[in-house]
């Protein structure tokens, strides 16, 4: 925002999902002539005490209460928020903030903006045995015939199932990547633009030539937001070789892993359906060409393991 304050300068600003209010004070700092704060917790009462003891209660209206519910007296020139989960649209609040640019951007405004513009999904196949065999031990429990004379393998396969669709949040390094970062699948949201339908129900394509000869165990992700500004472009990456973020990056685990090598190609689907737990079911399906194998696995984005064994990447460089 404060690079781009030309684009702030007097203007009316929406903040979805407020919190304490940081952005919305960001957008008066750059210029905004006034700013309508909304946030649904009791966080609400926090960031208006916060603007009336930095005497800006003048310039901000903090409005408590469901986003879709809110009316505001007028329309905006700038919505701005932090609507990301991890590998982006976890929660869904995307949908909450798409919905606000839609209802509430002044009529015929060339010049309105959405600060985060754009968000980028991408994907590239990976390889990590330590995270596989951790999942495996997990599902070993359940092929006891024994356990104090009682045989638990008749839950065998529902174990294998829970335990492989969980995504991995946490930092990866990018030597695990199958091929290139450079060459991953994307799929890209233009917030001012984009659907409801095209946000509860998308495919990312994908095909990759392998460049080494590794087990293929699935699929690392990771998203990118920028802040397209009429002075500057403004990157956020959550990718391995980016700094660290409370995102992480997420890994989709196929139960039955691929055995790949050199110039060998992958390819196939991750087709998102979003759920009523504020999240996304993903059925991923890779196939190796030129062969008849194929493996399939079903993610619930809501059900993260959280696994924290890798730092985040020293190769790690500043966004631009």
């Amino acid at each position: 925002m404060m690079e781009n304050s030309n684009d702030f300068k007097d203007k009316i600003v929406l903040d979805v999902g407020t919190g304490t209010g940081i952005l919305a004070y960001f957008a008066l700092k750059a210029g905004a002539k006034h700013v309508y704060a909304v946030e649904l917790s009791d966080v609400a009462d926090c960031a208006r005490a916060l603007f009336l003891s930095n005497g800006l209660q003048d310039r901000v209206t903090v409005l408590k209460g469901k986003m879709e519910m809110v009316e505001l007296p007028q329309p905006v020139d700038i919505v701005i928020s932090e609507p990301m989960g991890f590998f982006l649209v976890h929660e869904r609040m995307l949908e909450t903030y798409v919905n606000a640019g839609k209802k509430w951007r002044r009529p015929s405004d060339a010049n309105f903006k959405m600060f985060p513009s754009i968000g980028t999904m991408h994907v590239v196949p990976f390889t990590d045995e330590n995270i596989f065999q951790e999942q495996m031990s997990k599902v070993a429990f359940w092929q006891n015939s024994d356990f104090y004379g009682l045989n638990l393998n008749a839950l065998t396969e529902k174990a294998m199932q829970n335990h492989f669709s969980q995504p991995i949040v946490g930092y990866f390094p990018v030597s695990m990547l199958l091929c290139d970062i450079s060459k991953a699948a994307t799929h890209e949201i233009d917030f001012s633009d984009v659907s409801n339908e095209a946000l509860k129900e998308f495919t990312i394509p994908f095909h990759f030539c392998i460049e080494k000869t590794a087990i293929l165990h699935g699929l690392g992700c990771w998203f990118t937001v920028s802040f397209n500004g009429s002075t500057s472009r403004v990157v956020l990456s959550t990718a391995p070789n980016a700094p660290g973020t409370h995102w992480y990056q997420c890994r989709l685990l196929l139960s039955k892993p691929i055995a790949v090598n050199t110039t060998q190609y992958v390819s196939g689907t991750l087709r998102f359906k979003a759920n009523e737990k504020y999240s996304y079911d993903i059925v991923m399906e890779v196939g190796l060409e030129g062969t008849t194998i194929v493996s399939r696995n079903v993610i619930h984005l809501q059900d993260q393991m959280y696994h924290y064994l890798y730092p985040q990447s020293s190769e790690a460089t500043m966004s631009t």
